[in-house]
């Protein structure tokens, strides 16, 4: 869990920070599993192999623009 401290009042900067860092860390993505329930194992097996070629493919672009 993150933490953020809040200067100089500003407490919409500190939400917005508090965010990010929790979408950086995964942690909503987490819950909105957790949330779903049970998932079959040929569901769970899809699921994970799409993610894995959108990984591939966003890396590839991050590779690709940097050379």
């Amino acid at each position: 869990m993150a933490t953020v401290v809040v200067r100089n009042g500003n407490v919409d900067g500190a939400l917005r920070t508090l965010k990010q860092r929790n979408a950086k860390d995964g942690l909503q993505k987490q819950v909105r599993d957790r949330l779903d329930g049970y998932m079959k194992p040929g569901v769970k097996r899809r699921k994970a192999k799409k993610e894995a070629i959108r990984n591939s493919r966003k890396r590839a672009r991050k590779e690709n623009r940097y050379n």
